[in-house]
């Protein structure tokens, strides 16, 4: 007797029914209509996922301590402890470093956007992101877009830091201009190889060592520190060819008030290779995952 329904348990189950049918019929109405709503373009999903980006930076402002702090302590570093001992001035020094020391942090952080994206893929974040009617790779490139907010933090840190230790571009503000442009571009090629890895390997600590392993080879042979012609005839025959060598010659030529038609050329085409081979490669390993 104890388990026989009551009159109030009646009344609610009449009340649950009569509001059924009360939002039955205008949700069939606009089931039936077939309306939906017009799908984004590529460019606003791949925005929002930058924003998207932008709010992790929000949320975690620490991230910023590699394109803000690492690059000042960069610079100070390189330019007092070998400035008189290459150049015998840390001024003159910092005409040459600088261009350098800028090009070298910015790819250097590239290697953040492939630890990201191991990330969200381990979590289960694109999972969902893949079940959403958008352009297959805007997650991809809203990452991307995202982290070019950050080279840009970057390179102006970079280069104010310079001004107070007596850098002068000669270049002017259209030559400072083009090199960071330039550097961006690159920058944002480059970044694809790490959102490959980021896909294949298993964890952010594999993503990690396995970009450090490729790019400190590159950054240190290249002409980032110091003059290639210094260095040994059989070495100068890697530097010489290095996209980051070409990269840095072209943005130190553009801010000393020069225009390194070859230097730019081969950065464009270095940029058009990165693209052509490994947003494809990437976009594949994404639909398999």
């Amino acid at each position: 007797m104890d388990n026989a329904p009551t009159t109030s348990d009646f009344s609610a189950d009449a009340h649950a029914q009569k509001s059924a049918e009360i939002w039955a019929e205008p949700l069939a109405r606009m089931l039936a209509a077939g309306q939906r709503p017009p799908r984004p373009s590529a460019l606003k999903t791949s925005a929002a996922f930058g924003w998207r980006a932008m709010l992790k930076i929000k949320h975690m402002p620490e991230q910023l301590f590699d394109v803000t702090a690492l690059p000042v302590m960069l610079v100070l570093l390189y330019t007092f402890l070998f400035g008189g001992a290459l150049v015998g001035s840390t001024r003159e020094y910092v005409q040459f470093l600088l261009p350098g020391m800028m090009v070298m942090s910015v790819i250097m952080i590239t290697m953040y956007t492939g630890v990201a994206i191991n990330i969200d893929v381990r979590r289960g974040v694109f999972d969902r992101f893949r079940t959403l009617p958008i352009w297959r790779p805007s997650p991809m490139v809203g990452y991307l877009l995202g982290d070019t907010i950050r080279y840009t933090v970057a390179s102006t840190v970079i280069f104010l830091v310079g001004l107070t230790m007596g850098f002068r571009p000669v270049g002017g503000a259209h030559g400072v201009l083009a090199g960071m442009l330039l550097l961006l571009v690159f920058s944002f090629a480059l970044s694809w190889v790490w959102t490959m890895f980021g896909l294949m390997l298993r964890s952010e600590k594999s993503v990690m060592v396995v970009s450090t392993t490729v790019m400190f080879p590159l950054t240190f042979l290249s002409s980032i520190l110091v003059n290639p012609d210094t260095m040994p005839g059989w070495l100068q025959v890697f530097v010489d060819n290095s996209p980051v060598t070409h990269l840095c010659e072209a943005v130190r030529g553009l801010m000393t008030g020069s225009w390194p038609e070859v230097a730019i050329a081969w950065v464009l085409a270095w940029t058009g290779v990165l693209m052509l081979v490994f947003a494809p490669v990437t976009m594949w390993l994404y639909a398999r995952k």
